[in-house]
């Protein structure tokens, strides 16, 4: 049997190592970029929508940053780009699944496996916010 120490320096040895400088500034330019990005389509819909309310375009803008995240993943680009952003994260974790186990149907494949990563989270989403909204609307009711 090994001894912790043992252990460690084995470790130390074969683990390689990160460039944290590096990966910290990739991850600053990267996301600083995808901001670009989403500020960029938000200020495009507010001059070419005005009728719309300032709600309302942040979600089209939302909504645009998830299709982007899909459409990248479907093409095999999003994983180049090296990101975990949540928006365009989620969208990875819904269509990587899907476009994976494609081959096996429509119905075997890409609908049962495409909720695998992100249903959890939907799942727990939507059971935390009905359960936030009940005790918002409890503290009304009884306030």
């Amino acid at each position: 049997m090994i001894d912790k120490t043992a252990y460690s320096e084995y470790v130390n040895k074969t683990v390689p190592k990160t460039q944290e400088l590096k990966t910290l500034l990739t991850a600053f330019i990267t996301g600083g970029i995808i901001c670009m990005i989403g500020e960029g389509i938000l200020d495009l819909y507010t001059a070419t929508l005005p009728m719309l309310a300032q709600e309302e375009i942040a979600t089209l803008t939302t909504i645009t940053l998830i299709f982007i995240g899909g459409f990248l993943t479907a093409l095999g680009l999003y994983d180049k780009l090296g990101t975990i952003i949540p928006i365009t994260g989620f969208a990875n974790s819904i269509v990587s699944p899907a476009i994976e186990f494609n081959r096996e149907g429509v119905f075997q494949g890409v609908m049962s496996k495409m909720f695998d990563i992100a249903g959890p989270v939907i799942v727990s989403g939507v059971t935390l916010s009905a359960i936030v909204g009940i005790i918002f609307y409890l503290i009304e009711v009884f306030a």
